[in-house]
């Protein structure tokens, strides 16, 4: 474990304190967001649910695009630059625009500024990290960006004491850290492409063709149909808020604990499974991450009190670190370098196909039926991507494979 901490450059922990600041302010937003369309401006559950799925796949059509664009620039770091920027210009607008309308443009700015820097960020920890160290080096980024959304549930919920229930107020607070993140980015984060130049001194570029989605590889395409099952199990997370107040009675002013215990144990498992699986391998690790989120839908369904309830919010965390790691680590090992920003980006796309798709099946079993149908439909969507995993991981397993 030391050996591989010491392996790990300076510019991919800071980016993994950029992406801790980024996700306080964000989950400092997050965290009360629903609850404030619902309570405050009048907005239905199913609405907010659908809206939030929305929100989540223009964040992944953005992620595609940024990595188009970083790979044709040759430069990720001016990418997630200017996505960090939207970001924190959308917090302000949360706290100064109480209306419907301009809730939903600050959301959806911040979502496409998050999604920006999401693809070149993760090209960028691929393209740093020393040869074996890619899960221990994605692994550290995740756990730091998650323990910033754990430290940023605990603020929420000091802001929202603080301010008795200012939601507003508490917006403007989460304006703070994302301005600081900014500009640890600008400042502190060394882009190893930054040096490329042609020989007359202009600055390398990479022309797109429809022929690297071929050289992408069969196996990546076949992953892919798997990441697309598998996240349309994938309802928002504010289900899991709404759940635990609607159901059972949880004040509100701890609406970001279900955040803290999320993030909490996303943050414990990534770093030290990314390190697992560059010894043990990525495929048992990710069938796992699908087991569990079964398990956590289970709890999530059958609990019969707020306790019982909050171990399927942990399960949750913890199949999120561990999925969304064993995806990018398999991706980044399979396809080339120069493709790195395009292969992810279209991972992020086809999860937004997902993300979209969970968000109308989730919303609609919401409203039609209950929290019960909406968490086995949940489930019974992982099941189906476990079982395709299994019968596509040996075609997905290029090790032995030309791509």
């Amino acid at each position: 474990m030391n050996i591989a901490k010491s392996k790990i450059p300076l510019s991919i922990w800071a980016i993994g304190f950029a992406s801790m600041l980024l996700n306080i302010s964000t989950v400092m937003v997050f965290g009360v967001v629903a609850l404030y369309l619902k309570q405050i401006l009048g907005a239905g559950t199913g609405f907010i649910v659908m809206l939030e799925g929305f929100f989540e796949a223009m964040a992944f059509v953005m992620k595609l695009l940024s990595g188009l664009i970083s790979d044709y620039l040759r430069r990720p770091k001016k990418v997630m630059v200017i996505g960090f920027a939207m970001v924190t210009i959308a917090k302000p607008i949360f706290a100064l625009f109480a209306t419907v309308p301009m809730v939903i443009i600050a959301r959806l700015l911040d979502r496409l500024g998050n999604g920006m820097q999401s693809t070149p960020r993760d090209a960028l920890v691929g393209d740093l990290a020393p040869d074996g160290t890619k899960g221990a080096c994605f692994g550290l980024r995740q756990s730091m960006a998650t323990a910033g959304s754990f430290v940023g549930g605990v603020l929420g919920i000091v802001a929202m004491t603080m301010t008795d229930q200012n939601i507003q107020q508490v917006f403007m607070w989460a304006s703070i850290p994302a301005a600081v993140g900014f500009f640890l980015l600008l400042f502190f984060v060394k882009d190893p492409h930054e040096k490329e130049v042609t020989a007359d001194k202009k600055p390398i570029r990479h022309p797109l063709h429809l022929k690297d989605l071929a050289r992408l590889g069969k196996p990546y395409w076949l992953l892919m149909i798997v990441a697309m099952v598998f996240m349309s199990s994938r309802i928002g997370e504010s289900m899991l808020v709404l759940h635990a107040i609607q159901s059972f009675g949880m004040d509100p002013s701890f609406a970001h604990g279900i955040l803290i215990l999320y993030n909490c144990t996303n943050s414990l498992f990534s770093y030290p499974v990314g390190m697992l699986s560059d010894r043990l391998g990525r495929y048992g690790f990710l069938a796992l991450s699908f087991v569990i989120l079964i398990v956590a839908d289970a709890f999530l369904a059958f609990s019969s009190s707020l306790p019982l309830m909050l171990i399927g919010v942990a399960l949750w965390g913890i199949q999120i670190g561990m999925s969304q790691d064993m995806f990018l680590c398999i991706i980044a090992d399979q396809i080339p370098e120069d493709l790195r920003g395009t292969g992810i980006g279209f991972y992020y796309l086809i999860n937004a196909s997902g993300i979209l798709l969970a968000g109308f099946i989730g919303g609609s079993l919401a409203d039609k039926y209950d929290q019960f149908v909406t968490f086995m439909g949940s489930g019974a969507i992982a099941l189906l991507a476990l079982i395709l995993l299994m019968i596509l991981r040996p075609a997905i397993d290029s090790k032995n494979q030309e791509i």
